[in-house]
């Protein structure tokens, strides 16, 4: 099967292509249907794979599959190929297996859509190009997927384009992606220009010759793909287009915080641990903006009452803790938990547009409460990927985030101490967001009060099968027991370089005991608890108290419900500067230099012809006094000469 890799972007693809070219002879339920059984496709191809790499020697898991030769000039020779190793199998299945759960949920979420064909068109082109920035086994074609992600980020946050905040939240995607993707270009040039190839076997293996560890050229290829990776899995300083990402339906906001595009710069990071374990500055800028990330979304996801912006500073923070884990050197971490908050970060997304569609697409959760007896399965399920992400021991969020932790306080008690930090601040506003949507008095509106229902099993089903992964999706990472974590096992050959590069010459430190282990668990559970029931205080026992905080701090409050005020920073600094300087030249250098150049040469000309226009009048008597004129003129000079 392992030759078949080519097959999982491939179905996808084909599903784009089928329904968009062929889909308005569809129905919705067809048209549906073929974008989710192509994504399906792919994860039984990919699911297939994993259990046939699971058969060869742990050293011998990573194959590549060439398919052709895409560019060849001179030295340069860049195929199109694959690589089929632990790292991009498990990418691969989260990416095609949620991908598909997400797709089934659409078909219920977006009917009566009148983009209903184009929806799923994108939605399958986007998961096409993830698939291949993560199945790719070069730098080039991975920035294929990596641009073709940024592109259906553009599609699907601004699908209701003629929405003005749709269509400006998805410029917004887009502008700020391309910002982050020119350093990822220029540190893949760099790489060219050093080892001549874009081949990662070719690079990583003789890396340690060519480079000096610590060196100037490799920090300065981590910092630029960094950069890279700080657009597209929006980290400090350009997080600000994901919040905003919430303008497109919801089951796109699931794919793209969940399965796709960021996470996408997580992957890139972890695919590239040799390099940046020769580089200790890159990595610990990665570890401090990760964690100093983590931190700063959660304070902001403390203030908000949109439920889904609630959500996208949580995925902003979720996502600085796995940048925090590659940084401080715990890349099997960081990938554990990429894909546990896979499962519950689209579970919760697809759980609040379940509220949205009982709500007629209400999103202030002070509009809201009370809703878990209308709505069951939506309450249950969205409190099992709250108590995931929370770190509720044994929920899949407990396992990935204590280890993050875990790893975080062997390298300094800084990083511990921003994950710890980070972590009370998500258990408590994840339980606000359950206690003031499912629980306390029903602030409801009386016209749509009479309208609330649960979803249909099509929204439903997809929910409890996440809600499943929540709960036991962690099991394959239980530290504390000999050979019971699976997941670092398998995954750990493909960091191992890295991991000896990092180990060269370190102080070895005795590995902490089961009980210092067990102590550090427990501190993590208590640590989510605590701010559940600072939660469940706030807004159930004491729901005045919100209030009397607000007006003890108000100046605090205004700030961080303002978002730092970051996007006017931003807006001052940057864009507004940028749009008047486009306007000077617009008005200076375009309409006065570019358009008086134009206009000159036409004034010229227009003069001109002005002068020839006078012989060719179209009268004879005219050209008859012309001929007389130009005969006395050459008679004269006969005569004269």
């Amino acid at each position: 099967m392992i030759e078949l890799v080519w097959l999982i972007p491939i179905f996808p693809l084909i599903g784009f292509l089928i329904n968009g070219l062929l889909g308005r002879r569809f129905s919705e339920k067809t048209i549906g249907w073929i974008g989710a059984g192509a994504v399906g496709a792919s994860f039984v191809v990919a699911v297939s794979i994993f259990f046939e790499l699971l058969k060869l020697a742990p050293g011998s898991r990573s194959v590549q599959k060439i398919m052709y030769s895409w560019i060849w000039s001179g030295d340069l020779n860049v195929p199109i190929g694959f690589l089929v190793d632990p790292l991009s199998v498990i990418m691969i299945m989260v990416v095609s297996g949620v991908g598909c759960i997400i797709h089934i949920y659409s078909i219920g979420y977006m009917h009566g859509e009148i983009g209903f064909r184009r929806y799923f068109s994108y939605l399958n082109l986007f998961v096409f190009n993830m698939l291949i920035l993560v199945s790719a086994n070069n730098f080039l074609l991975m920035f294929v997927g990596w641009e073709g992600v940024g592109l259906c980020s553009y599609l699907l946050i601004g699908y209701y384009y003629e929405k003005k905040s749709a269509s400006d939240a998805g410029k917004k995607a887009f502008v700020v992606n391309r910002i982050g993707d020119f350093g990822f270009l220029l540190g893949m040039f760099l790489i060219f220009t050093v080892f001549g190839t874009f081949s990662y076997v070719d690079v990583f293996s003789v890396a340690p010759e060519k480079l000096t560890q610590g060196g100037v050229l490799v920090t300065l290829i981590t910092l630029l793909l960094f950069v890279g990776a700080t657009g597209k899995s929006a980290q400090i300083p350009l997080y600000t287009w994901l919040p905003d990402a919430m303008e497109g339906p919801t089951p796109v906001s699931a794919l793209i915080h969940a399965a796709t595009m960021v996470t996408a710069g997580v992957y890139m990071v972890a695919r590239c641990s040799v390099l940046f374990a020769m580089a200790p500055t890159s990595m610990t800028v990665v570890a401090v903006i990760g964690g100093a990330t983590a931190l700063f979304a959660a304070t902001i996801g403390m203030t908000q009452f949109d439920i889904k912006r609630v959500l996208a500073y949580s995925t902003i923070s979720q996502l600085g803790y796995m940048f925090m884990a590659c940084g401080v050197g715990a890349f099997a971490s960081g990938i554990f938990h990429l894909m546990t908050h896979a499962f519950f970060k689209a579970l919760l997304f697809m759980a609040a547009g379940s509220v949205m569609h009982a709500m007629s697409g209400e999103l202030d959760m002070r509009k809201m409460g009370d809703l878990r007896k209308k709505l069951p399965y939506t309450h249950w399920t969205y409190l099992f990927g709250t108590l995931a992400i929370a770190g509720i021991f044994p929920f899949a969020g407990f396992f990935s985030k204590d280890e993050i932790l875990f790893y975080s306080l062997q390298k300094h008690l800084g990083f511990w101490i921003l994950g710890a930090v980070a972590a009370i601040m998500t258990s408590f506003y994840m339980f606000r967001s359950v206690f003031m949507t499912f629980y306390g008095k029903s602030r409801v509106e009386h016209d749509v009060a009479h309208h609330l229902h649960e979803s249909p099993p099509l929204m439903t089903v997809p929910l409890m099968i996440l809600a499943f992964l929540s709960l036991v999706g962690g099991l394959v990472g239980i530290p504390i027991i000999q050979g019971g974590h699976v997941f670092g096992d398998f995954i750990g050959p493909v960091f191992a370089p890295a991991k000896a590069i990092i180990d060269h010459g370190a102080h070895h430190a005795e590995h902490p005991s089961v009980a210092v282990e067990v102590i550090l668990m427990a501190i993590s559970v208590g640590i989510a608890i605590f701010g559940l029931l600072v939660a469940r205080f706030m807004y159930i026992t004491s729901p005045e108290s919100p209030d009397r905080v607000i007006e003890r701090m108000p100046g605090l409050h205004k700030l961080v419900y303002n978002k730092y005020w970051i996007d006017e920073l931003y807006d001052l600094l940057f864009v507004n500067s940028i749009v008047e300087f486009s306007r000077l030249l617009w008005k200076k250098f375009d309409e006065t230099v570019i358009d008086g150049a134009v206009n000159g040469v036409a004034t010229v000309v227009q003069a001109f012809g002005s002068v020839l226009r006078l012989l060719q009048t179209g009268f004879v008597k005219d050209y008859a006094l012309s001929i007389l004129v130009g005969a006395i003129v050459v008679i004269s000079y006969l005569v004269l000469r």
